[in-house]
């Protein structure tokens, strides 16, 4: 038995483990019941292995464990979430358990099994903001796990907790968002009623060479908005080849909007510096609107 994989006591005395010996500093208790070496440092997939050992044979990893398994970091991660079909609960702490009517469109995810990116993507839709589930559907768009018409398909033609939300949610998923943060503030200007950008959009220069690829990006209008995130300032030679290339689209007529972290702190500010720049190269829309909506 390999012991830097979780194991339960009983598969530990079938080779002469103790429950004494899982007492001593040799092991680590992962769950009551549960145990793994005590050299091992447990990640994600050790500690939901371990939790399936507990739970009925039809269990999968599902909810916000699943988006986890599938490269998405959700907000909500203090519990890990598992379903069955069958009749069981839990009662072991840090673990939830939801007991599921229908089917459960399993597939191996790292080799546990797991909802699939498209139920996964119903289920979590019943309580997590709108914002992260536009970010988990670009995500899941974006490293080719599903496509958009997978995601909306799936939606109409189940009748499952979610779908109702998942399917307003839908319209916003684009293909080639790269970053949560980018969907985040793609969907701050598009909430504000302002023109909808290019995705990861290829901006050339007047001659029709490669210039950059920017995050949203107005091309009739020669404006691009960037997120930054803190790797930049980490790393200098990424930095300085940032300054290069916004020297050059500067050179070429466009205007730069660099979003921050900390401006999203302060979101209301970001439509209306968007709405300026644009209305610098000519756009004549109404300024941004925070509705209720929006502020939701």
């Amino acid at each position: 038995m390999d012991l830097s994989q979780p194991f339960t006591v009983d598969m530990a005395a079938s080779v002469g483990i103790t429950r004494r010996m899982l007492r001593s500093s040799r092991f680590r208790r992962l769950f009551r019941g549960v145990y793994i070496d005590a050299t091992v440092e447990p990640t994600l997939h050790d500690w939901l292995r371990g939790a399936l050992l507990l739970m009925p044979a039809d269990a999968v990893v599902s909810h916000t464990s699943a988006m986890r398994l599938h490269g998405y970091t959700p907000r909500r991660r203090g519990v890990l979430e598992l379903s069955t079909n069958t009749r069981q609960t839990t009662g072991v702490p840090g673990i939830v358990l939801h007991r599921r009517k229908w089917g459960l469109d399993s597939q191996l995810v790292q080799g546990l099994p797991a909802t699939g990116p498209e139920r996964t993507s119903v289920d979590v839709a019943v309580r997590s903001p709108l914002p992260e589930l536009v970010a988990f559907g670009d995500h899941l768009v974006h490293r080719g796990l599903t496509t958009i018409d997978d995601l909306r398909w799936y939606a109409d033609s189940r009748h499952l907790d979610g779908v109702r939300r998942a399917r307003r949610y839908g319209p916003y998923v684009v293909a080639g968002a790269e970053s949560p943060p980018e969907s985040h503030l793609r969907l701050l200007l598009r909430f504000a009623r302002l023109p909808s950008p290019e995705v990861n959009g290829v901006i050339l220069d007047r001659e029709g060479g490669f210039i950059a690829r920017g995050d949203l990006v107005y091309q009739g209008w020669k404006v691009v908005v960037e997120y930054d995130g803190i790797h930049h300032l980490r790393d200098p030679r990424q930095w300085r080849q940032d300054l290069r290339r916004r020297e050059r689209l500067e050179a070429e007529g466009w205007i730069v909007i660099v979003v921050t972290a900390v401006d999203l702190h302060e979101p209301q500010l970001v439509p209306a510096r968007v709405h300026d720049a644009l209305s610098q190269h000519g756009y004549r829309g109404p300024a941004p609107v925070l509705s209720t909506q929006w502020r939701t």
